[in-house]
C-alpha cells in the first residue's frame, strides 16, 4: 500500500496532519515511559510499606492537585496557545522524573519523597491535561477530530500494553529507579516533537480579558448551562470516585490474590492495555460522533459488570480475560466522551471545558483511591 493511500484510510486518516504525526509519535514514546513509571512507582510503595492504605495515599496525592488546580488550567489553555503551555508542562514532568529517578538510584526514596512527588505530578496534570486535549483540535482539520482522538488513545494503550511488561523486567533486573530514569528520558520525545511543529492556527481570543476568577466562573456557567457536556461530565465524576481507584489496588491483586510479583503485575497492567488498544482501535474507524452518546451507556455498563466479575476471579488467567474487557470498555467510554466533549464545546471554552473533563476523570479518582485502600486493607481488596 502506498504512504498517501494508507494515510488516506479511514482508520489512519488524522496521520495526513503533520503536527500530529510528530505528536503522535512523542506520545508513543513518552507514555510508555508513563506507564513503565507507574507501574514501578506503585510496586516500590507496596514493596516498602505492604500497605494498601498507603497505595491510596499516594494515589490521592498524585490526583488531588488536578482537582484542585484543574480549572486555572484550563483558563490558562483558554488564554494561552496549548502549544506553549504543553512544552512548559512537559518540560516540569521531565524535571520532576529525573529527581524521583535519582532518589530512588541513590537508594534514598522514601515514602514521603513519593509522596510529595506525587502531588507536584498532579499539579503538572493539572496544567498538562487541559493543554494537551485542545492541542489535539489545532492539529488536525475538524472533520478528522474523532479519528484524532481515538489513534491518540490507539497509541497510549499501545504503550499500555508494552510499557508494564517492560517495567516487570526492568524491575526484576535493575530495579525500580530504571524504570524512573526511563520515563524521564521519555520526556525528550515529546519534548523535541512539539519543537519540530510546524506553525500552528491561532485561535481568535476574546477582546476582554476577565480575570481567572470570572473566567472560571464563565467555564462553570457554560457547562452547567449546556445539558449535553453537563450531564456526561457528571457520570465521569460518578466513574471517576467508583471505576478508576481499581488501578491503585493492582499490586495488591498481583501479590495476595494470584501470589505473583512485579512480573504478574506487569502482565496484568498489559491485560488491560491490550483490551484498551481494542477499544480506541474500534472508535478510530467511525467517521462521526453520531450514535456515541448509545456507546458511552453501553461502555460504562461492560465496564461495571466486567470489574465486578474481575474481583471474584481467583485463576490469573480468568482476571488477565477480565481485565481486558475492563480495559475495552474503559477507553471506549473515555475516548467516545473526549470526542463527543471536544465537538460540542465552542472554541472560546474547550480548554475550560477539558479541564473539567480532567477533573471529573482524575480529580475525583483520589477520594475512590483512599477509600479503596482503606477498605482492602480492612476487608480485603477483592
Amino acid at each position: 500500500m502506498h504512504l498517501s493511500s494508507f494515510l488516506g484510510s479511514t482508520l489512519w486518516r488524522s496521520l495526513r496532519h503533520r503536527n500530529y504525526r510528530l505528536y503522535l509519535t512523542g506520545q508513543l514514546v513518552s507514555v510508555c515511559g508513563t506507564w513503565m513509571q507507574q507501574v514501578a512507582l506503585s510496586w516500590l510503595v507496596y514493596r516498602l510499606t505492604g500497605s494498601a492504605t498507603l497505595l491510596g495515599v499516594v494515589g490521592f496525592a498524585t490526583q488531588i492537585p488536578v482537582l484542585a488546580f484543574g480549572p486555572i488550567g484550563g483558563v490558562v489553555s483558554d488564554r494561552h496557545s496549548p502549544h506553549r503551555v504543553a512544552l512548559w508542562t512537559q518540560s516540569g514532568a521531565f524535571s520532576q522524573a529525573i529527581i524521583l529517578s535519582t532518589l530512588a538510584l541513590a537508594g534514598w526514596i522514601q515514602p514521603a519523597h513519593i509522596i510529595v512527588l506525587g502531588v507536584t505530578s498532579g499539579m503538572i496534570s493539572a496544567f498538562d491535561m487541559p493543554a494537551r486535549q485542545a492541542l489535539v483540535y489545532q492539529l488536525v482539520a475538524a472533520e478528522d477530530l474523532p479519528n484524532a482522538v481515538a489513534l491518540n488513545s490507539s497509541m497510549i494503550n499501545a504503550a499500555r500494553i508494552a510499557g508494564p511488561g517492560l517495567a516487570g523486567l526492568v524491575i526484576a533486573k535493575l530495579g525500580e529507579g530504571a524504570c524512573f530514569l526511563i520515563n524521564a528520558l521519555s520526556y525528550l520525545a515529546v519534548i523535541l516533537a512539539l519543537l519540530g511543529m510546524n506553525s500552528l492556527k491561532e485561535r481568535s481570543l476574546p477582546a476582554k480579558q476577565f480575570s481567572f476568577t470570572d473566567s472560571m466562573a464563565e467555564g462553570f456557567r457554560y457547562t452547567l448551562g449546556t445539558a449535553p457536556i453537563r450531564d456526561l461530565l457528571l457520570l465521569l465524576g460518578v466513574i471517576g470516585v467508583m471505576g478508576m481507584p481499581y488501578i491503585t489496588l493492582m499490586p495488591v491483586f498481583a501479590s495476595d490474590i494470584h501470589k505473583g510479583g512485579a512480573d504478574a503485575l506487569g502482565m496484568m497492567m498489559g491485560a488491560i492495555g491490550s483490551g484498551a488498544l481494542l477499544g480506541a482501535l474500534s472508535l478510530a474507524r467511525r467517521k462521526s460522533i453520531i450514535g456515541l452518546g448509545r456507546v458511552i451507556a453501553i461502555a460504562t455498563l461492560g465496564f461495571g459488570v466486567a470489574l465486578v466479575a474481575f474481583t471474584v476471579s481467583e485463576r490469573l488467567w480468568l482476571s488477565l480475560l477480565l481485565l481486558a474487557v475492563v480495559g475495552m470498555t474503559w477507553m471506549i467510554l473515555i475516548a467516545a466522551s473526549n470526542t463527543v466533549l471536544q465537538t460540542l464545546a465552542d472554541d472560546a471554552m474547550r480548554g475550560r471545558v477539558m479541564s473539567l473533563f480532567t477533573m471529573m476523570l482524575v480529580g475525583m479518582a483520589p477520594f475512590g483511591s483512599l477509600l479503596a485502600g482503606w477498605l482492602a486493607d480492612r476487608f480485603g481488596a477483592p
